[in-house]
């Protein structure tokens, strides 16, 4: 980038000053020069009140690029190279008078340090000179220093020290010499051996003292070592080591040694940093934010931003603009880390208000940790890159008395400020846990330390991302236990309450919860961590309880874990996205938040048919008329994300152009609701979601002329209409007094110096400077002081001028501190109807929803229909020409009939080759039921079905390496699962179960469960199997039917054509051979098994099973054993089954035989 040029202004009249180049040197965040390090030009100081960028020592140097080995504050410690340079930048300008060296200025820079050089030519001021940091076009990271003209605009950004001070102009027009200014002692000490690089060739170089006390170098350097000795030896605030057992990773301990050496500037910084170790903490400092040591470190080396050393803390440092601050920080967090922002809690103007009339409190401005972000709880919407809610969940786990596992669990999704909260009892496997798990699928986790067992650990483990947050608190002290909580929840002035004990404003939830404790302890825990987080009393004030219910048995359909994992609900087994998932199929919805609520309806499809059936009925209506849902489409796409934008409203953290933008949402709304009522005859379930809209028209009413919007979009003001905020007038009539004087003043001069071309010029935040033609300067009054110039004009301030600008600059500050004020009343007023907002957010989320689903179902391709719901005592599951909905191409899949319970068997018993599409058929036909359930259309020609209340798959070949299970191990515990849950309702699907064990063994489990769910559950179901005799065993079984897929085989080839079409009959065999020959197995090996296969059979017991059954002379096992059991209940024997459906479907094989 090529750096501006300045043109040179004119040395005032009678100066006696020599015009001279200077240039910009070394960068200070740019990235890595090419070229070696080279030794770097003294750094002065004018003032003590000036920072010094202080070089560091080999020492120090070596000792800190050791410590980037240490474990960083990040999941996975990252490689820092070993010899990374420690780059400082520094210039060394002439002023007017040849014997004055001018203040070091700095350029911030990332990419490149061979920019141009920059000719400016300081004008004569006496006050001091001060530096500028301006982004340069094209790039938020890239800076160069400008002309000291614009050194006002630098006030929030120059050193904490330094004040703002105003010196009268001399009386005199000649420059008085002044001594040039000495270098501090450290500065003087180490110059000599800095290991910063300049950026380019000085058009004049500095002379460099040289260093005569060597042995106070090597002083310095022992007590830096030592200084800086904890960062070697890490440890943490109790004085663990990183490799105790009991190590906290997030605390640092110093020594109280070195907090006694610290300087102001890094006592602020360490109090923060060592609280928060393993976080990124982005310090402010002026308009950047500032990374130091291993937070440098981390930026160098995931980044590759530049490494710099010195400075004010002898710190390596890396920085970045604050207005890239949500860039980096987004950045940050992608690659896993936690992110602190420390941001100036005043201006050093501000800070000079404060300390007027009193003594100084501190040093240094103030700084205060704004926020912490990690990725499971960012509540910034241009942060959040995923529209979809992002959960952070605490777990607090126990044991009954039974010695069963108990969960409580909170949740929160803190981009709306929505918390669930729920308390289960599960089974020895934790099914119930893995459902919430994997329904949920948390990015950040709140465990209680060494209180979490190795099974939900295993399960969270399973059903997480590898970039998920893990956090463990301490029992009691950080995860808070119920007790602890609720005073907690009493004590944190969540709610308006006279007292302790005025629970009367809180959530109803809040209230019962008390019957919970684990619920309560888990909602303590991450209470515990949003308040770390900063961020509690905005979410937790919004008072967005709710109680969740993973399965809703008695209004849903349930869907386990590993039913949305097998079926690909929300993700694909490939690799973990959506594509050809049934929620990318469904999700056509136009509005953030009704995409969220898309998902949770996928979660818990419907099992009331007649809610079912209403839900049908809105997407019917939506189809048939083309004007309504245009209206609901056009009304509901350009809408932002209202459910976040709501809750940062609450939390007064809203940006005035999204304030704006929600108003208007409203309002848009508002019109849509008005439309729909009075040009729509609207019934149904549409019609009661209009009825019950909130009135948006009344809570509207107060803003549509309560501030200037216009303004408020284009500048980001919130300008009140005169009337409304009297404090806000009457800073604003004070300004414009102050404005009145100005322009008076500037009257008066214009008479005085007799020219019309005197005017105010602003130059960054040196204001209201008189701008003077050159030809009339002789004639300025000698009390004026020059501040800068060209050629053609000089700038200048008068006595008058300087005193008001001073007033004007107090009259701006405070008046910045009324519009926050102001701003903060505006959303307090905003959020007064905060439940009225949700619910309209509710409205249009469910109507999206319907608009989603009514588009799905007409874009389903032919043929598609809606699905007819029955209820019959007996299950029933008909589907005609049925087709997988997520298959790109109808006219390329083959439908098939699926027929299960009614007049059919319940069970259909499904054997072919490998690959023939058995398990198509099985995720299809589940698939189909959440479809008609959730209220959509189905590709097939015709559906009829009773509503299911389960479904449960049992699919593909998995084990559990870490917990010790083989897949053996992992089927039978799903089966288990299947048989203690499944009802007459539900829908069961079994692949190939048993083949993990031996033939015989594997046999014997597989013919016991089918028996089992076809003659005592009587669920619907398939039953996929590649064990062809299994059929003989049910051969006639009432419940049971043999279906397969349809091949055509060709003996010679060993080819197998796959006709994907169901048919009824048992499949000849699995074709192993003939598939392995299709693979490309060599011919002989495939010969050799062929032979063997055929032996085996011909000994095996398999064959005389064939043979008896073709006799007619057997009897399976399990009817046997029923009859057994049957004839116990005759006897008046207690039996261990007593079911109606057993006995009726007992008796109907008896009679087949």
């Amino acid at each position: 980038m090529s750096a501006r040029k300045i043109k040179a202004a004119a040395p005032p009249v009678g100066a006696q000053t020599s015009v001279k180049k200077q240039r910009t040197l070394a960068s200070f965040f740019g990235g890595s020069s090419g070229t070696r390090p080279k030794q770097r030009p003294l750094v002065t100081s004018r003032l003590d009140s000036d920072p010094v960028l202080e070089p560091e020592n080999e020492s120090r140097s070596g000792q800190k690029n050791n410590l980037a080995q240490q474990a960083l504050p990040s999941p996975t410690t990252p490689n820092t190279n070993s010899d990374v340079r420690e780059e400082s930048s520094s210039q060394a300008s002439r002023s007017s008078t040849p014997t004055r060296r001018a203040k070091s200025q700095v350029r911030y820079k990332e990419d490149s340090d061979d920019a141009e050089e920059e000719e400016f030519v300081p004008s004569r001021r006496q006050s001091r000179k001060r530096t500028k940091a301006m982004v340069a076009d094209g790039s938020d990271d890239e800076f160069i220093p400008v002309s000291k003209d614009d050194s006002f605009e630098h006030m929030s950004e120059i050193d904490d020290e330094e004040a703002l001070k105003f010196t009268d102009r001399p009386k005199n027009n000649s420059t008085k010499s002044i001594k040039p200014s000495q270098p501090s002692s450290l500065a003087s000490k180490f110059a000599a051996n800095s290991s910063s690089t300049p950026a380019a060739s000085m058009s004049r170089k500095p002379e460099t003292p040289k260093l005569k006390d060597n042995g106070k170098k090597k002083s310095f350097e022992a007590e830096n070592e030592e200084r800086y000795s904890w960062l070697v030896d890490v440890r943490d605030a109790d004085g663990h080591p990183i490799d105790h057992p009991d190590y906290d990773p997030r605390t640092l301990h110093i020594p109280k040694s070195a907090w006694a050496k610290f300087t102001a500037f890094e006592t602020q910084y360490w109090e923060v940093k060592s609280k928060m170790f393993d976080t990124v903490v982005f310090f402010k400092k002026g308009k950047f934010y500032e990374l130091y040591e291993r937070d440098a470190d981390i930026a160098h080396s995931e980044f590759d931003l530049k490494l710099a050393g010195g400075g004010r803390a002898n710190m390596r440092l890396a920085g970045v603009p604050e207005m890239s601050f949500d860039h980096w920080a987004a950045s940050f967090i992608a690659k896993g880390y936690k992110v602190a922002k420390v941001d100036q809690a005043e201006t050093l103007l501000g800070k000079e208000m404060r300390e007027k009339g009193g003594k100084k409190e501190e040093k240094i401005i103030r700084r205060e940790l704004s926020c912490v972000l990690t990725g499971g709880t960012l509540v910034d919407e241009t942060m959040l890159i995923d529209e979809m809610s992002t959960f952070c969940v605490a777990v607090k786990e126990s044991t009954s008395d039974t010695g069963t596992p108990m969960f409580g669990i909170c949740f929160v999704d803190t981009a709306t400020g929505a918390f669930s909260m729920t308390e289960i009892e599960d089974d020895a496997d934790c099914n119930l846990f893995q459902t919430i798990i994997a329904q949920l699928r948390p990015k950040e986790l709140i465990l209680e330390k060494g209180c979490i067992s190795p099974l939900a650990v295993r399960i969270i483990k399973n059903n997480t991302s590898p970039g998920t947050l893990w956090n463990y608190l301490k029992p009691r002290v950080e995860f808070w236990d119920e007790d602890i909580a609720f005073e907690e929840l009493s004590r944190g002035a969540y709610f308006p309450a006279e007292n302790l004990d005025d629970h009367t404003n809180w959530p109803q939830i809040l209230k019962t919860v008390t019957e919970k404790p684990l619920a309560l302890s888990a909602l303590g825990g991450l209470l515990w961590y949003l308040h770390w987080l900063k961020i509690d009393k905005d979410l937790v004030s919004l008072g967005n309880f709710s109680w969740y219910d993973p399965v809703r048995m008695a209004t849903s359909l349930v869907l386990d874990g590993q039913s949305l994992q097998n079926l690909e609900i929300f993700a694909n087994s490939f690799d973990g996205g959506d594509q050809g998932t049934l929620f990318r199929l469904l999700n056509r919805c136009v509005t953030p938040f009704g995409k969220r609520l898309l998902k949770n309806w996928l979660c818990h499809p419907l099992q009331d048919i007649k809610s079912i059936n209403a839900r049908l009925d809105a997407v019917e209506l939506l189809n048939n008329n083309y004007d309504l849902q245009a209206t609901l489409d056009q009304g509901f796409a350009s809408l932002p994300d209202l459910e976040r934008l709501v809750s940062r409203i609450h939390a007064g953290k809203c940006k005035v152009k999204d304030f704006v933008r929600v108003i208007e949402s409203f309002e848009s709304i508002c019109e849509v609701i008005v439309k729909l009522q009075t040009e729509f005859e609207l019934g149904g379930l549409i019609g009661k979601l209009i009825q019950n809209a909130p009135p948006l028209d009344e809570c509207l009413t107060q803003w549509r002329d309560a501030f200037d919007r216009q303004k408020a979009k284009s500048e980001g003001l919130l300008i009140p209409e005169r009337g409304v905020e009297e404090d806000f007038d009457c800073s604003q009539d004070n300004i414009s007094r102050i404005e009145q004087e100005f322009a008076d003043l500037l009257r008066g001069y214009k008479r005085q110096l007799k020219s019309q071309e005197i005017a105010y010029k602003d130059n960054g935040k040196e204001i209201y400077l008189i701008e003077v033609p050159t030809r009339i300067v002789s004639s300025v009054p000698k009390n004026w002081q020059q501040l800068s110039g060209t050629q053609k004009t000089k700038r200048f301030w008068s006595p008058e001028v300087r005193t008001l600008v001073r007033e004007m600059l107090e009259a701006r500050e405070a008046h910045k501190t009324i519009v926050s004020e102001m701003q903060m009343r505006l959303y307090e007023k905003f959020d007064k109807y905060y439940s009225h907002w949700n619910k309209a957010v509710q409205l249009v989320a469910n109507l999206d929803c319907l608009l989603s689903l009514a588009k799905t179902s007409a874009s389903m391709g032919s043929p598609s229909c809606r699905p007819i719901f029955i209820d019959d005592q007996r299950s029933v599951l008909n589907f005609t020409e049925l087709r997988h909905p997520c298959y790109s191409s109808e006219h390329d899949f083959i439908p098939n009939d699926v027929l299960l319970g009614g007049r059919s068997p319940n069970v259909t018993l499904l054997t072919g080759a490998n690959a023939a599409g058995k398990s198509t058929v099985l995720r299809m036909t589940c698939i189909a039921v959440i479809m008609a359930q959730i209220g959509c259309y189905v590709p097939a020609e015709s559906a009829c079905l009773t509503a299911v209340d389960r479904i449960m798959t049992r699919l593909g070949a998995n084990d559990n390496i870490f917990a010790g299970q083989s897949t053996f191990y992992v089927e039978l515990a799903e089966t288990k699962k299947m048989l203690s849950q499944a009802t007459n309702r539900s829908l069961l699907v079994l692949d190939e179960l048993g083949r993990g064990g031996s033939s015989s063994d594997g046999f014997a489990i597989a013919e016991a469960v089918l028996h089992h769910i076809a003659t005592h559950i009587g669920s619907l179901g398939f039953f996929a199997t590649h064990y062809g005799t299994l059929a003989a065993s049910f051969y006639e079984h009432p419940e049971v039917e043999p279906k397969r897929m349809a091949i055509l085989v060709d003996e010679v080839e060993r080819r197998v054509t796959f006709l994907y079409r169901l048919e009824n009959g048992v499949s000849p065999g699995s074709f192993g051979m003939h598939v392995a020959s299709m693979c490309g197995i060599d011919e002989l090996i495939v010969d050799e098994a062929e032979v063997a296969a055929k032996e085996f059979e011909h000994t095996s017991q398999v064959k005389k099973l064939l043979e008896t059954t073709n006799d007619g002379q057997f009897i399976p096992l399990g009817l046997q054993s029923d009859f057994s059991w049957l004839m116990k209940l005759v006897e008046g024997q207690k039996a261990d089954l007593d079911s109606a459906q057993s006995i009726h479907t007992i008796l109907k094989a008896i009679d087949r035989l």
